[in-house]
């Protein structure tokens, strides 16, 4: 999944952080309240828990509302026709806002590589946006594993150039996300070509999408579900691409995010996604979007060690 992976070096991260974190904010777009759709309210498991309710932070508790970051990943989360927020995260956020009683403000932060500086800078409370677990994340923030992934590569229709392999994008124009861990996954590759990968780094995942299909760009890499999901429905700039499916690299965790001195807020929220667990609506809602496969049988917390997406 298009995700960040970059982790911002001692000495200079508070700086980078507040400048990334200005950027983002000039990029992204208005707050979006969540409400559960009927599908989704009605699923057993989404009902207000007062026990989980009272053992939110009082910052949360006082406010009434949890703000969350999220990036557009169809169909992690994305927007519809309508030009709301939908998706697993979206459906995800609307449960959990039934469940922990608060308004749940969602709001597109333009890109993946805004997400962690977001949380860092305490502008919102948590990312529910499909990131890409690692031990080196979880020295940044806490990582509540709530879903797999892996990784695979998108040609524009068809496979015109026969990829089959990341050895096969030697030599080739290969566009990724920004700051990611499929951009890092490109880059080893390059270093081992003969003829260097001509990595185009770009900072939003649609305007990736969009230069595969233009033409622009020979293939990217990009999460198995992203792809799969977008070949499948030839969603917004999705269209006229296709997913290799055949190639599943780096099985892993996606993760939401919290700031690690915000452990009330991160236990809340592990405690209600084992309630959606355990009453079966989040699996429900993985099936919804067809990625029942990648559904986690728990939900845990910094596992990336035990889930190593190399």
């Amino acid at each position: 999944m298009m995700r960040i992976q970059k982790i911002l070096k001692a000495g200079v991260a508070g700086a980078m952080v507040t400048l990334i974190a200005a950027s983002a904010h000039a990029a992204e777009s208005a707050a979006e309240k969540m409400t559960a759709d009927a599908d989704v309210a009605k699923l057993p498991g989404v009902v207000l828990t007062q026990k989980l309710a009272d053992g939110l932070p009082p910052s949360v508790k006082s406010s009434g509302v949890l703000k969350v970051a999220t990036d557009l990943t169809p169909p992690i989360s994305f927007h519809g026709e309508d030009g709301k927020l939908i998706g697993i995260d979206a459906d995800i956020a609307a449960a959990l806002g039934v469940i922990l009683g608060v308004e749940v403000e969602m709001t597109d932060v333009g890109a993946g590589a805004a997400i962690v500086p977001s949380i860092l800078a305490k502008r919102f409370d948590i990312s529910i946006s499909g990131i890409n677990d690692d031990p080196e994340l979880e020295k940044q923030v806490d990582v509540i594993d709530y879903m797999y992934d892996a990784t695979t590569i998108m040609t524009g229709k068809d496979n015109p150039l026969g990829i089959k392999s990341m050895d096969d994008l030697c030599g080739k124009k290969v566009a990724v996300p920004v700051g990611t861990f499929q951009a890092k996954m490109v880059e080893a590759t390059s270093a081992k070509c003969a003829t260097p990968v001509n990595i185009m780094s770009i900072p939003k995942m649609p305007d990736v999408l969009q230069a595969v299909r233009t033409g622009r760009a020979d293939a990217t890499v990009n999460g198995y579900a992203t792809s799969v999901y977008t070949t499948e429905h030839q969603t917004g700039n999705g269209k006229g691409l296709q997913a290799l499916p055949d190639i599943r690299l780096a099985v892993g965790y996606l993760g939401m995010l919290t700031a690690k001195d915000n452990p009330q807020l991160r236990d809340s929220v592990v405690a209600a996604l084992l309630q959606m667990v355990d009453s079966g609506a989040y699996e429900t809602i993985m099936k919804k979007w067809s990625l029942g496969p990648l559904a986690v049988k728990t939900v845990k917390v910094n596992d990336a060690a035990n889930m190593p997406a190399d």
